[in-house]
């Protein structure tokens, strides 16, 4: 299996950064930082440098950590997320939560968002999170099952007012996480909160 790591972007990655964004240019980019909407590459590293501390993020906003998923083998980047330091808007406690994350299109389906999200909460953990919301939309099995692997309780269902979708949100305990190998939780179910078809 293979073995993932996060590290901080860095023009060390650049080109597989631009062929990871030329991916998504039928979706969305989850968990870029907003990678998707700049065009100048060092502009966005500059954009997430500054969003990483409590100094000098925009005001107002929480401060978040940007990470590269890449697979030790090749060096590829397989998949990228952001964590919020906090939960102190309302847009964040509601809709999007703690971590937002995404997997390459053409590396999806090979266990890889499970064991990226394994590697954000030992993230956030560092950072001193030890309850971490997860919010998934309703329509995305795979993510439902990803957050559920990792040990999420579903609380409830919110309506994101920018597009109606219905946002399950997702409490994971970071106390007690495992912080080595792969984590397999229970097999998800309707009392989770996953549609089981």
């Amino acid at each position: 299996m293979s073995i993932l790591r996060l590290v901080t972007p860095s023009m060390d990655f650049k080109d597989d950064i631009l062929a990871y964004k030329k991916e998504f240019q039928d979706e969305h980019l989850y968990g870029g930082a907003r990678l998707q909407e700049m065009d100048n590459l060092n502009d966005w590293f500059e954009h997430i440098h500054r969003a990483s501390s409590y100094e000098t993020c925009q005001e107002g906003r929480s401060p978040s950590s940007t990470f590269l998923c890449i697979r030790e083998s090749d060096q590829v980047m397989v998949g990228i997320c952001n964590i919020r330091h906090n939960l102190n808007q309302d847009f964040l406690i509601n809709i999007a939560g703690h971590i937002g994350y995404s997997i390459r299109p053409s590396e999806r389906r090979k266990g890889y968002a499970t064991e990226q999200l394994r590697l954000a909460l030992l993230e956030a953990k560092q950072l001193g999170i030890d309850r971490v919301l997860v919010t998934v939309a309703d329509w995305n099995i795979g993510s439902q099952k990803t957050t559920l692997a990792n040990g999420g309780v579903y609380e409830d269902t919110r309506i994101d007012p920018d597009d109606g979708d219905k946002m399950l949100r997702y409490w994971i305990n970071n106390h007690n996480h495992p912080s080595n190998g792969w984590f397999i939780g229970h097999a998800p179910s309707e009392r989770d909160g996953l549609k089981v078809t």
